[in-house]
């Protein structure tokens, strides 16, 4: 029993190590592509996944043979090209964050180069004019570039008409400051025969990945929702092994890094098909709308909503049943959410991401703090112990089994939990991970400065000041602890404790370094306060 506490060190050595092997996955450098010419070429060898109906159910795998030309779309946090063959946006750049801090050079979210990230949408089905022969249609449009100039929606026509009389106007509307795009699909039927279509939304992303470092590379991978399943991630590797193939009542297909998200969100009254795709190291998640009928002489619509852009938990939310879950808080997720809305509002009143995770800090300890007295105060009866442990050494020497019975009879008659000290401290973890994954997973904090040094606490601290600061607060810590643990081994293990976390916390957010280095801090304050209260009991 008197080595709980050690293994309860060990075990949070293992969580860290963890978790720091997790924002390494999250925050490895990228490595810059050079910036495409904005032609579109004649062919594609790689071809472009189009759904259809084919006898077995698969997929038909079609080459690009015709040129088509790219036109501009700029809105007030967007640039955005369109390739006219398909209307697939294939280039997404976001005018609000910056790829480096304070380059001033947009962050590429979609792009069609080395490595390729674009969405497309089509209609396939028995007359879509997806799935002819010759590819897939050029579509045309009255200008090569678009801007968004005032509060009025803006609406970009691409026109496509076939020769048997069917004429589809894709429609892609943008708003003022949002990241959400309307693609519609308005088709008039003005053949004699009524014409059957689906729409499709998907998107594609190269499986490649490029090494930016030792460490290792971004995540990516796909998420989608159902009915059955609120939020269900589908990487790549689960791409590559096995088609989905779920259907649900609305829903949503997604493709997720780290603070950035793009989503096809279909119809929410509609039942639509989820499916991934694998081939030529790409991978698709998209989904098919139900089957739209259009009679002779009439006109019919279809559309989805396309999302791209930071991860906005409550933007998502409005947008989407369960959107907001590709903010990925981990299992924690009821914790994080409500420590975050109140880290929100903290930041609202002091304007200042690291002064609201210092004042987090203090409510979220001083919240906690009977726990953390009831947690100081079993330390402290454990100190007074510490004589007649040292006695019971000398006594038993290295019998480890009569030293244990003897440690247990000691504790009995004295009525001390030896494990008083550490529940108190296991109920505090799920807190600091909830915390933990709110300053990972926040794009609040990308590039977000604090003072001084540290000019962003998403990244690691330039100078490891607070790392060195959190050992040396942990060492501190560690001093006003009893020391009950006998065996030598162990007692080193704690002893380097505070280098090791140090190292460790090295390469965290230096957000997350801040939270852990001001706890520190507190519970030291609180440490001496409560044992000065149990000596100043004894005298009284």
């Amino acid at each position: 029993m008197e080595s709980q506490r050690s293994f309860l060190f060990i075990a949070l050595m293992v969580v860290t190590y963890l978790l720091f092997s997790q924002w390494q996955k999250d925050n490895a450098p990228v490595i810059e592509q050079p910036a495409q010419i904005q032609t579109v070429p004649a062919a594609e060898s790689n071809g472009d996944f189009v759904p259809e109906y084919t006898d077995t159910g698969a997929p038909v795998v079609k080459p690009v043979a015709e040129h088509a030309q790219l036109i501009s779309i700029e809105t007030d946090v967007l640039l955005v090209k369109i390739n006219t063959r398909g209307g697939d946006i294939v280039d997404v750049k976001l005018k609000e964050f910056n790829t480096e801090q304070g380059n001033g050079i947009p962050f590429t979210i979609l792009q069609n180069g080395h490595n390729k990230y674009i969405a497309q949408s089509g209609l396939t089905g028995a007359q879509g004019i997806d799935r002819t022969v010759s590819g897939r249609p050029i579509y045309s449009t009255t200008a090569k570039s678009y801007t968004l100039t005032d509060s009025s929606p803006l609406v970009v026509d691409l026109e496509y008409a076939t020769p048997n009389g069917i004429a589809v106007t894709k429609r892609f509307t943008f708003n003022e400051a949002n990241y959400s795009v309307n693609v519609e699909y308005i088709v008039n039927n003005t053949s004699a025969a009524p014409v059957s279509m689906v729409m499709y939304a998907q998107l594609k992303q190269s499986t490649l990945v490029e090494e930016g470092s030792t460490f290792m590379p971004t995540y990516r991978g796909t998420a989608y929702s159902t009915t059955e399943d609120r939020y269900e991630k589908y990487d790549f590797g689960d791409i590559e092994d096995k088609k989905l193939n779920v259907t649900t009542q609305g829903g949503w297909v997604a493709m997720l890094e780290h603070y950035f998200v793009s989503a096809w969100i279909p119809n929410k009254a509609d039942s639509n098909q989820i499916y991934t795709l694998y081939g030529n190291n790409e991978a698709v998640i998209g989904y098919k709308a139900p089957e739209l009928i259009i009679d002779p002489n009439s006109q019919a619509t279809t559309s989805a909503i396309f999302y791209v852009g930071p991860k906005d938990q409550y933007v998502l939310d409005e947008i989407a049943d369960n959107l907001g879950l590709t903010i990925d808080y981990g299992f924690l997720w009821m914790i994080s959410k409500p420590l975050f809305w109140l880290l929100l509002q903290i930041q609202a009143l002091v304007s200042n991401w690291g002064i609201a995770i210092i004042v987090i800090t203090l409510i979220v300890k001083g919240a906690m703090y009977p726990l953390t007295k009831a947690q100081y105060t079993s330390m402290a009866k454990m100190r007074e112990l510490a004589p007649k442990m040292a006695q019971l050494k000398e006594r038993f020497g290295d019998d480890r089994q009569k030293m244990s019975q003897a440690t247990m009879e000691m504790y009995r008659k004295e009525k001390v939990n030896p494990a008083g000290g550490c529940l108190p401290l296991l109920f505090q973890m799920p807190i600091f991970l909830a915390l933990y994954w709110v300053f990972l997973e926040s794009v609040e904090l990308r590039h977000a400065p604090f003072f001084l040094w540290i000019q962003d606490l998403s990244a690691m601290d330039p100078y490891y000041v607070l790392p060195v600061l959190m050992g040396v607060s942990m060492f501190v810590m560690q001093k006003m602890q009893p020391m009950t643990i006998q065996d030598p081994m162990q007692q080193k293990i704690m002893q380097y404790m505070p280098v090791v976390f140090s190292v460790f916390m090295a390469w965290f957010p230096s957000g997350l370094v801040l939270y852990w280095f001001i706890s520190n801090v507190i519970s030291i304050i609180q440490m001496k306060i409560i044992f000065a209260g149990i000596e100043k009991a004894k005298q009284q």
